[in-house]
């Protein structure tokens, strides 16, 4: 099957950009993303310092933002509690004992069963309707899973999103995704030392790009 890259998504942004194809909610927005995610960024560059403290931040499984080890960015602080706890704490998703440890579930799935489809780490769970909104919060998670199949000693790593900001929510995202990546590589090599890294693939239910962003739409 032919699959976007990111060439092609940001292609798809500067045509709608041309054409002043707004969405109803005032962004240029592509309604069921998927593509091959092979570039650290849609648009702008990643901001590699921020990605390695939301990173470090992640491992720790904190609930709070103001755990992270660095300034917390306005976003962060605006859709957390009055307490600044918060729901997408993604290491806190995958590798926590409270949400079944998520990723060594998947490694043990994939130990068992070298072409297994059942080896996914679930972001999201049915009680973020309200969970989003306790004590203050507006943080409903925008990563529904993960999926991870091995296929003809490639590894491939599937990421679904129900929301995907284009600009700084996808680039952050891509670089945690890349590090479980890894993680989940080396692990899986004990198993199968053969074992390659294959394609990570994008799922957007919404991608989109805000007005503030306007400008960075361009080649």
């Amino acid at each position: 099957m032919d699959n976007f890259t990111v060439r092609d998504i940001r292609d798809e942004f500067i045509k709608l950009k041309g054409e002043r194809e707004l969405s109803g909610n005032g962004t240029y927005e592509i309604i069921n993303a998927t593509f091959i995610a092979d570039e650290s960024a849609i648009f702008g560059k990643l901001n590699e310092d921020y990605a390695k403290c939301e990173f470090y931040w992640y491992m720790s499984q904190s609930l709070n933002v103001f755990d992270m080890p660095c300034s917390v960015p306005k976003i962060w602080k605006d859709v957390s509690g009055y307490d600044g706890n918060i729901n997408s704490n993604y290491g806190w998703c995958v590798f926590s004992k409270e949400n079944h440890h998520q990723f060594r579930a998947v490694v043990k799935t994939l130990q068992k069963d070298k072409s297994s489809r059942q080896a996914t780490m679930i972001y999201i769970r049915p009680s973020m309707h309200i969970d989003s909104t306790f004590n203050g919060c507006k943080d409903f998670m925008c990563t529904y899973s993960t999926q991870h199949v091995i296929r003809n000693n490639e590894l491939h790593y599937t990421v679904y999103m129900r929301s995907n900001d284009a600009v700084f929510g996808y680039k952050n995202d891509k670089y945690w995704h890349d590090m479980v990546f890894d993680m989940l590589l080396s692990k899986l090599k004990d198993t199968y030392p053969e074992l390659i890294k294959g394609k990570m693939y994008w799922n957007s239910a919404s991608l989109h790009v805000y007005e503030r962003h306007f400008d960075l739409i361009e080649d």
